[in-house]
């Protein structure tokens, strides 16, 4: 009898978890001593963030955002505003070039909706960022669950949640005809004896006439190294995990048991085997909070303490805008039930089933997300942590992390300092690449710089295939 052979051991994804705001995803943690996401404003509390997560072997700085007040809570953005619970954000997007010219490896993955922007623009940004990074930018591709953010941005209310997931996927068709088959890989000569700098027979307007947008012409912008950015999603409704599965590379899933997480990994790859793309073509992440020290005992003390600056008007503002539900019209003992929306429905969904056997109130939510929100919390030395993740790697499928913050820079350095030795003693933090690596490659192997051949935006590359969303629905 001989011994099977020795399961490989792959390395985790480990992604910096943040928003341009004091307070993120921990509920009043903003008024601890050691935080200093207050700096957020300043340029040099990005880039420091950035050399961090370079140096202590993170793959990607990851960077939510959203484009209108928290106001569903009493109906006002004032306890939001009060207690900094993600307001005032700013645009995440103007911080990557200096954090690019600080770093030489990591990936920065930049969350921008499909519903508020203009796909002819957007991808002119994408690809100036990607030249400028080389290579090393992702683009977390959202619709927005915010009423005040259709408010102010030119609707009456927000538009219905599938039809959000069908304006984006021609968004994405738009972009990718832009990206992948406006430009041949040789219109760029540079030519200086014949004064020849762009051959533009070799420069195609994509002729793109559809339900929500018109886009006639040509991309603006030479090709970038990946061409189009990695493509990060997040959303595990029905429609999300359709849009996931049809062009996600890197899916975001939310999920408080590695079951329902493992339950949404099965299903997205399952409908991306349909669509025509091997198993292996999307990698899945989730978020974890960790609060970690070289003890498990000075791990717990340090959690109690957190908790002590923990805030419940915070934490239901939160919850509220991720819900759509305003929960102050509920008292603190009321029982937690799900409610269709027309926000965020996974975040409510995933929450009504955290634990099976307890019935939860709206005081126990806000308290068990005032530190890290919805996303577990893993509290204890490096050997346990370290273990934590592993079990929830295996258990639920996911290929990494996002790591959320407590404190800023304070967590990320604790991790850094006590659970990523362990981590690289295990063979889970993944080797540095060459320089010029790029996020796509650094993620889907070696020699993978472009869209793979089995996505689907990879179809714009053969311009015959081009045509409306509308023609090719038919």
């Amino acid at each position: 009898m001989t011994d099977s052979p020795a399961k490989a051991v792959k390395p985790l994804i480990l992604n910096g978890f943040g928003m341009t705001v004091v307070g993120h995803v921990s509920a009043g943690l903003w008024r601890h001593p050691s935080d200093r996401a207050h700096k957020y404003t300043s340029l040099e509390y990005w880039t420091s963030l950035a050399k961090l997560l370079d140096d202590g072997g993170f793959d990607a700085l990851f960077l939510a955002d959203a484009l209108g007040h928290l106001d569903v809570f009493r109906g006002t953005p004032d306890a939001s505003l009060r207690t900094a619970a993600q307001s005032p954000v700013n645009d995440p997007l103007l911080l990557v070039s200096a954090m690019a010219a600080a770093t030489t490896h990591l990936g920065f993955g930049i969350t921008v909706s499909t519903t508020y922007e203009q796909p002819y623009l957007l991808a002119r940004k994408f690809t100036t960022l990607d030249h400028l990074t080389k290579g090393r930018i992702a683009w977390n591709v959202v619709t927005s669950v915010l009423e005040s953010a259709a408010r102010n941005l030119g609707l009456e209310r927000q538009i219905d949640h599938d039809e959000r997931y069908d304006l984006a996927q021609e968004f994405l068709d738009v972009t990718y005809k832009l990206w992948e088959g406006s430009w041949e890989d040789g219109a760029v000569v540079h030519d200086r004896e014949t004064g020849l700098y762009t051959d533009p027979a070799k420069i195609y307007p994509i002729g793109h006439h559809g339900r929500y947008f018109s886009v006639p012409g040509a991309h603006l912008s030479q090709p970038s190294p990946q061409r189009t950015p990695l493509l990060f999603q997040a959303g595990t409704s029905p429609r999300g995990r359709e849009f996931a599965a049809r062009n996600g590379e890197v899916v975001f899933l939310g999920g408080t048991s590695t079951a329902s997480i493992r339950r949404s990994i099965d299903a997205i790859r399952a409908r991306a085997v349909e669509l025509g793309r091997a198993p292996d073509a999307i990698k899945f992440i989730t978020a974890v909070t960790v609060i970690t020290s070289a003890t498990d005992e000075e791990a717990e003390a340090k959690h109690k303490d957190y908790l002590s600056y923990t805030s419940v008007e915070a934490a239901l503002a939160l919850f509220s805008a991720w819900t759509g539900v305003d929960w102050s019209q509920y008292p603190l003992d009321h029982p937690l039930e799900y409610i269709e929306t027309n926000a965020g429905r996974s975040a409510l969904a995933n929450l009504t089933r955290i634990d099976a056997d307890r019935r939860w109130t709206v005081a126990g939510i806000a308290e068990y997300i005032g530190l890290g929100g919805i996303h577990p919390k893993l509290v204890g030395s490096p050997r346990k942590v370290a273990d934590e993740l592993e079990r929830i790697a295996d258990e639920s499928g996911v290929d990494g992390f996002n790591l959320a913050y407590v404190v800023s820079p304070g967590t990320f350095e604790d991790f850094i300092e006590f659970v990523v030795p362990e981590l690289r003693r295990r063979g889970r933090i993944r080797e540095r690449g060459a320089p010029g690596t790029t996020i796509r490659e650094r993620f889907q192997g070696a020699g993978q710089r472009l869209l793979r051949d089995d996505h689907p935006g990879a179809t714009a590359r053969d311009r015959s295939s081009w045509g409306t969303t509308a023609e090719a629905a038919e």
